[in-house]
């Protein structure tokens, strides 16, 4: 079940970042790490390497606050993205 969730808030975030427009040189880094690491999460590659689910979680954590003034929804999908995987032992 948690699986499925997971998925699907992926494929929403996704689809939110495709959505953003205007991007400066900060928001273009934000922007291209997740992708990575929603790739990633989407391969299945992340699970065994605890350092790098550590970064990852701190990246996706800087970009909810990087998106949160100027892009809320995207903001909190992210959060969303973040909660599910806590849940899941991340």
């Amino acid at each position: 079940m948690e699986q499925q969730k997971l998925r699907e808030l992926l494929e929403t975030l996704h689809q939110e970042l495709e959505q953003v427009d205007s991007v400066d040189t900060t928001t273009l880094a934000v922007l291209t790490n997740l992708r990575e690491d929603i790739s990633k999460l989407v391969s299945e590659e992340v699970g065994e390497d605890i350092h790098e689910n550590e970064s990852l979680m701190e990246r996706m954590g800087e970009a909810v606050d990087h998106f949160e003034a100027g892009h809320p929804k995207l903001s909190m999908t992210i959060q969303h993205v973040l909660d599910s995987l806590a849940n899941m032992g991340f």
